[in-house]
This record gives structure tokens, C-alpha cells and sequence, in this order.
């Protein structure tokens, strides 16, 4: 059924983070209504808005990294393509970011 995808350990672990966020998100919401508020973002949100928007980013920030592996190898005068742990680590910490200030 899968193997038109390659499920590396890292997309394995991406797509776990998604779905525990959801999970979690769901139950918070569910506890605890959420209010309209505003950050950094141009407009008001709400948490979900925010999760929405900083997967997005997310997904970008990965997409953007595996697009540009080659291009780090030359800028850096790397041996071999970064390592997509580097786009994760980033990508959660603009996620956390959004979240928190957005």
C-alpha cells in the first residue's frame, strides 16, 4: 500500500509529530476553548489557526531544505548533502515559535 513512498526515519518521525499535535491539540481544545489573540502574526488567531499556519511553515522549511541540498554542498564545500535532521530541528522550533508568539 505504502511503496510508492520511502518512509525514512525521518519522515516517519515528521508525520508522528503532526499526528500527536493534532491529538493533543484536539484535547486542549476540547478542555480548554480557545480566544481570538494577537502576535506577530498580521492578524488575530487562534491556536489552531496558528498550528495550521506552522505546519505550513514547516512543510516549506523541509521542502525548501531537501530542494537546496546540493546548493549547501557547494556553498559549504560539503562531502554530501545535509542532513535532514537539520531542516526537522529547524522547522519544530519555527513551529514552537508560531505557536507561542504568533
Amino acid at each position: 500500500m505504502f511503496d510508492w513512498m520511502v518512509w525514512t526515519t525521518p519522515t516517519a518521525v515528521f508525520f508522528i509529530c503532526i499526528a500527536l499535535m493534532l491529538a493533543f491539540m484536539t484535547v486542549w481544545e476540547i478542555r480548554s476553548p480557545t480566544l481570538l489573540r494577537k502576535g506577530f502574526l498580521p492578524m488575530a488567531t487562534t491556536r489552531g489557526d496558528r498550528l495550521f499556519i506552522g505546519l505550513l511553515v514547516a512543510a516549506y522549511i523541509n521542502l525548501a531544505f531537501l530542494g537546496l541540498g546540493e546548493t549547501f554542498m557547494d556553498w559549504f564545500a560539503l562531502d554530501e548533502e545535509p542532513s535532514v535532521w537539520i531542516s526537522f530541528i529547524l522547522s519544530m522550533a519555527t513551529l514552537t515559535l508560531i505557536m507561542r508568539k504568533g
